[in-house]
């Protein structure tokens, strides 16, 4: 990490040409990042300028010598709350940064493979990393932010649901997988579950692999597949089933 300009701490790829995608983070832990995604083919393609990542510190913001960044909320309760004016500053801070501004919030609207793909397609994300009991409001109101959850359960901040969110959209980067098809056929890309998948051994523990998957027939092969993954979604996920039958049934009404 080095330091450009005052209170701003980034973190850049080796590769100075301009990056498909531009990750910015707004957070009190600004060492949690890279974190997991400097690794693999998230870190091989943040050195090759694929995608950049530029984190601030929150705490720079703070108008006191103490940097205070939180207070007790207002009308009593337990925890503390990210103050507004601190927040807003560090907003302020990356205006010229790319992408849409999302807050990690378990009150958003939850992550599926729909956002990611439209937050691939765009330039870059903002991600602003919540602590403690939250964000004030006004700010989330005032910056028009993007809440975004990434499940019904409560994490001690924004950092790991910013990287979870992070790690969804590179792999979907031109250049950062070998095949486009080999993300296409994979669960929620089609709007089903992923079918099994099985390797060499043939049989291992005297259990056999699908016969149909050494036979050499492609077309049978891509049948198998999308009924097992049919099948597993129906299973498994009724929710997801339905919303594939009526999707199903919508193209065909158009098709008419």
């Amino acid at each position: 990490m080095t330091k450009t300009e005052p209170h701003q701490d980034w973190q850049t790829d080796a590769n100075p040409a301009l990056p498909h995608w531009q990750a910015t983070v707004l957070t009190l832990f600004p060492d949690m990042f890279p974190g997991h995604l400097a690794h693999s083919l998230a870190g091989k393609s943040l050195n090759e300028g694929i995608w950049a990542l530029k984190t601030l510190d929150i705490r720079d913001f703070a108008r006191d010598k103490h940097r205070t960044v939180d207070d007790t909320p207002l009308g009593g309760g337990v925890g503390m709350v990210l103050k507004p004016d601190v927040v807003a500053a560090a907003l302020a801070a990356v205006a010229d940064c790319p992408g849409p501004r999302l807050y990690l919030s378990p009150r958003g609207r939850v992550l599926d493979q729909a956002l990611v793909r439209d937050l691939a397609a765009a330039k870059g994300a903002v991600f602003l990393c919540g602590r403690y009991e939250g964000v004030d409001q006004r700010v989330i109101d005032s910056a028009d932010l993007m809440e975004v959850s990434i499940g019904d359960y409560i994490l001690s901040g924004g950092e790991t649901a910013a990287l979870t969110v992070m790690d969804s959209v590179i792999r979907l980067l031109p250049g950062v997988m070998g095949k486009e098809a080999s993300y296409r056929e994979e669960s929620f890309e089609t709007g089903l579950l992923e079918h099994s998948h099985y390797t060499q051994p043939r049989v291992w523990n005297g259990i056999e692999a699908p016969e149909i998957l050494a036979s050499g027939h492609h077309r049978k092969i891509a049948e198998w597949r999308q009924a097992e993954a049919e099948k597993e979604t129906q299973r498994r996920r009724p929710d997801l089933w339905q919303q594939y039958l009526d999707r199903q049934a919508l193209q065909k009404g158009k098709s008419k």
